[in-house]
């Protein structure tokens, strides 16, 4: 979790511009740098997957308290077949 540790440092110490610039927005952190702020979460992980895989990248809502999920889950979008 090292990587992981140095992504939530960096939101952490971004935290107030953050939460002045993209209150309520899921951010993106990767390499110690913002790559983006979405309105979903769904659009943030579809973005941080397509640019750098199976991470470690940060993705919080900007002002919410942090969850903890389980290593053993990975976002995995769901082609439209329709």
């Amino acid at each position: 979790m090292g990587r992981l540790s140095e992504e939530i440092k960096a939101y952490e110490a971004m935290e107030s511009t953050l939460k002045a610039d993209h209150s309520g927005k899921w951010v993106v952190i990767h390499g110690k740098k913002l790559i983006g702020a979405f309105d979903k979460f769904e659009t943030a992980a579809d973005a941080a997957v397509r640019k750098f895989g199976s991470g470690p990248y940060l993705i919080r809502q900007v002002g919410a308290k942090p969850i903890t999920i389980p290593a053993s889950l990975l976002y995995r979008p769901v082609a439209n077949n329709a």
